[in-house]
């Protein structure tokens, strides 16, 4: 799967653990990725709007604003936001509530970065397929 990417596709790491952060840049950027960081929550939102990432991977527990919390925000204003939990806590009730909220996958830690990898993949599919479906039913008036 690796050296499938452009350096087009930009992932926003947000984790209040540098080095979470260090650690998945440096699995990312060899396989083609951008990789973005934040360290908050409101640190997330902000380089979002102005770099609109392909995925944010997303941890739950920070200081400040949660994962959830940033979340709701992110759906707030993109509902069309591609989001990834990626965290320690292994709770089927937060789990779940993160995919009601619009998350696309939850990925507990230690990651299995072949798994990690193949829902990035499948989330960029999905969004690049969505912008060309969308393109044909303007191109064709649908």
């Amino acid at each position: 799967m690796s050296g499938t990417n452009d350096m087009s596709n930009k992932i926003l790491v947000v984790d209040d653990e540098i080095a979470v952060c260090k650690q998945l840049r440096k699995f990312l950027e060899p396989k083609g990725y951008s990789v973005l960081e934040a360290h908050s929550g409101e640190e997330a939102l902000s380089i979002y709007k102005q770099e609109k990432p392909d995925v944010v991977l997303l941890d739950v527990m920070m200081l400040g604003m949660n994962g959830l919390e940033t979340l709701k925000e992110l759906k707030s204003f993109d509902p069309e936001a591609s989001v990834i939990i990626v965290t320690a806590i292994r709770e089927k009730e937060l789990a779940k509530q993160t995919l009601a909220e619009g998350a696309f996958d939850y990925i507990t830690k230690p990651i299995d970065p072949d798994y990690l990898e193949l829902a990035l993949m499948t989330q960029i599919v999905l969004r690049q397929n969505g912008k060309l479906a969308s393109r044909s039913l303007v191109r064709f008036n649908l």
